[in-house]
């Protein structure tokens, strides 16, 4: 018979939920039957159901801190996983992880798997804040049995900070979308033709959420700063949009910035970029730039959490501090001077992803880390009481 699996992630969107379904559709389907919960989502979703996945949607279930919202996400999860007789839950992003292995817990599970993405907490935060996250993921650590972490600073970050013990943690590579299509003089046309750019231009691009994680402010400001008049094309919605928007008319770049909203077509757009630029202030490893440097694109990042695992400094790419415009945009117009170094970092990344971020070895990992007796958890569990408290 079949092993019962509950995938619970807050939100299914972008690049935890892509890591999600990915990982949940490459599953041997004999061998596992899967439950796709999340808060909302996109197109995702249809991805999962069309792989015979069972989606459901639990609107309680947030990001934003919501008693009342929590209280009834919590017990709508609980009686999900009783009525379907879950045997293994595996969580994604906070508030699912939290919610979802409170209930897993409750709900008898005989494992509970969950992946860091990143964390709830970071260096912007009041430092009371951080630390009552960090609290919570420490006492949530105690009814989890299997950690994976999507890149070595996050995995050294959880063990540092006492989250999860060094035999109860994993490092895995976030799967990325399979459909890659390859830089060329005719792609990057095609590309281009989709932005409406000229295919002389010199483009600058990224994709994500526009939110205070990605800092689009900054890389907005270091577009400015630049030398060389290139065009900035953002693919990704969020609540800055309009921030975005105001700071691009203020500072008088309209006709060099394109804030194109979602896109379903980005493996399409992203060879129209000479560089992948990425302004975040913090991450775990962002699929989108395991995404383009198989297309061939080369990498200018912040130095945060687990992107050096891909972007080696002046080997795969070049990485500048968080929050630095003036520096972010030295090292644009680098990449943009010196074309003949750019392209080595691109094909110095490829060559380094080798298999490690599709979606088979992610599925073969999981397999491992699923099967009932492999890996016992080493912890006594906590009282949920006690859970409930924090």
């Amino acid at each position: 018979m079949a092993i019962r699996v509950a995938h619970i992630i807050t939100r299914c969107i972008a690049g935890a939920g892509g890591v999600a379904v990915r990982g949940a559709v490459s599953l041997d389907p004999d061998e596992y039957t899967g439950t796709l919960i999340t808060g909302s989502g996109g197109p995702l979703l249809d991805v999962a159901r069309s792989h015979g996945l069972e989606v459901l949607v639990v609107p309680t279930l947030v990001s934003p801190i919501s008693p009342r919202n929590d209280a009834m996400a919590l017990a709508t999860l609980t009686k999900i996983l009783r009525q379907r007789e879950i045997e293994i839950v595996h969580t994604h992003s906070a508030k699912a992880g939290a919610l979802g292995r409170v209930a897993a817990h409750r709900a008898g599970a005989s494992r509970i798997v969950h992946t860091l993405h990143g964390f709830p907490f970071h260096e912007f935060q009041p430092r009371a804040t951080r630390s009552l996250y960090v609290e919570i993921e420490r006492r949530l650590s105690h009814i989890t049995d299997m950690f994976l972490a999507t890149g070595t600073a996050v995995a050294v970050e959880a063990i540092r900070r006492g989250i999860a013990r060094p035999e109860q943690i994993r490092t895995i590579g976030p799967a990325v979308e399979a459909r890659c299509v390859q830089l060329s003089p005719a792609t990057r046309m095609r590309a281009r033709q989709i932005l409406g750019l000229p295919a002389d231009a010199e483009v600058i691009g990224t994709v994500g959420r526009l939110d205070f994680q990605k800092a689009p402010e900054v890389l907005i400001e270091a577009l400015a700063r630049m030398r060389r008049p290139a065009v900035l094309v953002w693919a990704g919605d969020g609540p800055l949009m309009d921030q975005a928007r105001r700071q691009v008319a203020r500072m008088r770049l309209g006709d060099r910035v394109l804030l194109l909203g979602n896109r379903t077509d980005v493996p399409d757009i992203l060879p129209a970029f000479d560089v992948f630029a990425m302004s975040s202030r913090y991450e775990g490893l962002p699929c989108v730039i395991v995404e383009a440097q198989a297309c061939g694109i080369p990498v200018v990042a912040t130095a945060v959490n687990a992107v050096p695992d891909v972007v080696v400094p002046g080997e795969s790419g070049l990485l500048v501090p968080p929050g630095r415009a003036d520096l972010l945009a030295s090292a644009m117009d680098f990449a943009l001077d010196n074309p003949h170094s750019a392209a080595s970092w691109a094909q110095t990344a490829r060559t380094r992803l080798g298999s490690r971020y599709s979606a088979s070895t992610l599925g073969a990992v999981l397999s491992e880390v699923y099967r009932p007796g492999d890996l016992e958890s080493r912890f006594e569990p906590l009282p949920v009481s006690r859970l409930e408290s924090t």
